[in-house]
Parts: structure tokens; sequence; C-alpha cells
């Protein structure tokens, strides 16, 4: 009667190790493009390529609350990198010359 058990067991666990075994399918279902696919495909993406060289480049901000700021909107983001980078260069501070002090356990490794 154990080994009934215990083979009853080992199924109702091997079920759901067994469903999540990957499935893998070495032959594809679809078949590969034709010729004439493949040239609808190029074609395509040609006319999407295209099309985005059509779209123009964004001159100026579309700011509505632009006036009513008191600092002038950014021009362009290579102009707020090349001010991030004089701020950064500005505000840095010398190092100290003090040792640092040594760090501190704060926690426990005992459960």
């Amino acid at each position: 009667m154990k080994v009934l058990r215990a083979t009853a067991l080992i199924a109702l666990l091997l079920g759901p190790a067994y469903a999540q075994a990957p499935q893998v399918n070495l032959i594809p279902d679809t078949p590969s493009k034709t010729p004439e696919e493949r040239e609808a495909d190029q074609a395509r993406d040609r006319a999407y390529k295209e099309s985005l060289k059509k779209i123009p480049d964004a001159k100026t901000s579309s700011d509505p609350w632009g006036t009513m700021r008191s600092d002038p909107p950014k021009a362009s983001v290579n102009n707020a990198a090349a001010s991030k980078a004089a701020v950064n260069k500005a505000t840095v501070k010398p190092a100290a010359k003090t040792a640092a002090k040594p760090r501190t356990r704060t926690g426990s490794t005992q459960n």
C-alpha cells in the first residue's frame, strides 16, 4: 500500500514539472517567403523610410507658457548639455584632505 501511495504522489508531482518543460519545434510551421513577398516587403520598407525623410524637423519650441516664465526656455539639447557641463565645472568642490570615516555595520547577520 505504501508503494502505491508513493507512486501516486510521484505521478502527481511530475505532472506540473512535465508541463513546464519547453516544447521545441525544429520544423517551422510557416513556409518561407516567396520572392514576390520579399520584394513587396522591401518596397514597403523603402516607402516607409522615404516618408520619414519627408517629416520636417521641429525648429522652434511650441511652448504656450513660454512667455509666463521668468527664465527663457532652453534653445536646444546641445546648448543644454553645454550649459550643464559649465555648471558642473563651476560647482566642483576641492577634495577633502581628511581621512574617510570607516564604515560601520548597521545590521545583523544572525537570523
